[in-house]
């Protein structure tokens, strides 16, 4: 009984559940879109014309029932809360290391901050590689399936076809690609984070008293330059983990890079990206405003005049 006031009264313990709360709120925001962004980005099948975004939502929705926008959202609720934790707790542990010599209540450099980032982004892939598999293969596969299997094929049934085929090395296919895309990626994404939240609020980096919309715009802004960055790289790990053991079209990073662009030009490398920057700046916003929240909810050193700062609008 006595673990989580004991877990929450120290610093590393706040960081850990803040971040899962983050990681909750984002999964639940974004993931209609997230699905939407790795249908769009998969090749086409033979001539088809590629619908818009518009158009595949409605097809989706027909076809399919409005659920299947949700379709694999179970394992990432749980899971992404568990990366999130992990990521974020990460950065601020890496954060305070690298700036070793800050003194007091001074935040860390923006150097720092995306040293740390870089390091987050590579230590949560571990996580993340096998559940983005996992969630790739139903948004993307489900689809293909009849309908009277589709609602019997759900992620423990994926993970436990994967590992037969493969192996547990199965399940962290991708991974390299997801190092590549995360690891730099994640560096922009706190520095971002923390510049704008504090161009926004001159002053909050050290009070940490901007106000909730502050939180959702630099969130938002963090994922949108984040998602920028690393976009090519996410056509192809999208592609990668889609595809079938059996037979796959690609051999590799490399191999799946210069077949996509031979088959359907450049532009295929920036396919759905509209969705992920729509998506990007809901779900981050969310993120960091459910974590920041979180965080002075359960730091027992926040004033009330903080508190209140952290849930105003305006």
């Amino acid at each position: 009984m006595e673990f989580w006031p004991e877990f929450l009264a120290s610093s590393w313990g706040r960081e850990f559940v803040a971040g899962g709360f983050g990681g909750m709120a984002g999964v639940v925001a974004g993931h209609p879109l997230d699905t939407l962004r790795i249908r769009l980005q998969q090749p086409r099948v033979m001539n088809d014309t590629r619908p818009s975004a518009l158009k595949m939502v409605q097809n989706i929705v027909t076809k399919e029932g409005p659920s299947a926008l949700y379709k694999g959202m179970g394992l990432p609720l749980a899971a992404v809360a568990f990366q999130n934790a992990v990521a974020f707790q990460a950065y601020a542990l890496l954060s305070r290391a690298i700036d070793h010599s800050n003194e007091g209540n001074e935040p860390p450099s923006y150097k720092s901050v995306a040293l740390a980032g870089i390091g987050a982004g590579t230590i949560q892939t571990a996580i993340l590689t096998p559940v983005e598999l996992i969630k790739i293969q139903l948004q993307v596969n489900t689809a293909r399936r009849p309908t009277s299997i589709r609602d019997n094929f759900g992620p423990i049934k994926v993970a436990k076809g994967i590992v037969q085929r493969e192996g547990l090395k199965g399940l962290y296919r991708g991974l390299g690609i997801t190092v590549l895309r995360d690891a730099p990626a994640h560096g922009v994404y706190f520095w971002t984070y923390e510049y704008s939240r504090e161009w926004l609020h001159p002053g909050c980096r050290k009070n940490s008293q901007e106000s909730l919309s502050t939180m959702l715009a630099a969130g938002g802004c963090a994922g949108v330059a984040s998602w920028i960055f690393c976009y090519p790289l996410d056509v192809v790990k999208s592609r990668l983990q889609a595809q079938g053991n059996a037979s796959p079209k690609y051999t590799g990073i490399l191999d799946c890079l210069q077949k996509s662009v031979r088959e359907e030009g450049f532009k295929v490398l920036w396919r759905g990206l509209g969705t992920a920057v729509a998506r990007a700046f809901v779900v981050n916003g969310a993120i960091f405003a459910a974590y920041e929240t979180a965080l002075r909810f359960f730091n027992p050193q926040t004033d009330d005049h903080a508190l209140d700062t952290a849930v105003k609008l305006s």
